[in-house]
């Protein structure tokens, strides 16, 4: 079992959001996954231009490293977000990622897999960072099994809690790939996404050939 973070942090491992994927990744490690951290932040990255090739070829025309991470991506059983607040987002690192995953969310590449989000903030809403980094997973296809945060205004023992959640969602995610734990209320989400994806590569067939064949080769058409 791969088990796959990312971390959005312009301070990598200087910052506490590492302190709480570091505490994530400990605990996989010690439920028995394999485990990878990438700092997107450290690689190369370029802004989405809306060319949309990627829904004809199933290829980006930027020879950049993100066809390097989607790769890591599709080849992970599990994967792990984090960010810290800027401005009440994500950064505009991990943002930059998401913008270039439109071939994903169509195609619905992330089915089957599962993840959960971890955020720091100095004064609040790391929640809320926390809930749009899981929808972004759902929306392409995985399952989210929680997510841990902390706002450092509250205090190391607010902050010490977060790392213990962390490290507890660390094992548990194995836990849920291993058991192909079901979600009703994710799963009803999934089966939304997917018709509306499939309505909208039926509508789009003659311009997004690569989206079109992957949804027939997978037999959803």
């Amino acid at each position: 079992m791969k088990i796959l973070a990312l971390l959005g942090s312009p301070r990598g491992k200087k910052g506490n959001t590492y302190r709480l994927i570091e505490s994530a990744l400990k605990g996989a490690e010690d439920a028995g996954a394999e485990v990878l951290f990438i700092d997107i932040t450290e690689m190369d990255i370029g802004y989405c231009t809306g060319c949309s090739t990627c829904y004809s070829t199933g290829s980006c025309i930027q020879g950049d490293d993100y066809e390097e991470i989607l790769d890591l991506i599709l080849e992970s059983d599990g994967i792990i977000l984090g960010s810290p607040v800027y401005i009440n987002s994500v950064t505009a690192q991990l943002k930059t990622l998401f913008d270039r995953m439109p071939d994903v969310v169509h195609c619905q590449m992330l089915l089957g897999k599962y993840g959960f989000s971890v955020s720091t903030a100095g004064g609040g809403n790391a929640d809320i960072v926390c809930d749009y980094m899981n929808n972004t997973l759902q929306v392409m296809g995985a399952n989210t099994t929680g997510d841990a945060y902390a706002v450092l205004a509250e205090g190391d023992e607010a902050f010490g809690d977060a790392c213990r959640r962390s490290y507890e969602l660390g094992k548990d995610l194995v836990a849920a790939i291993s058991e192909k734990r079901v979600y009703p209320e994710q799963e009803a989400f999934h089966d939304g996404m997917h018709e509306r994806m499939k309505n909208l590569v039926l509508f789009q067939k003659d311009e997004w050939t690569h989206e079109y064949d992957y949804w027939k080769e997978k037999g959803w058409l």
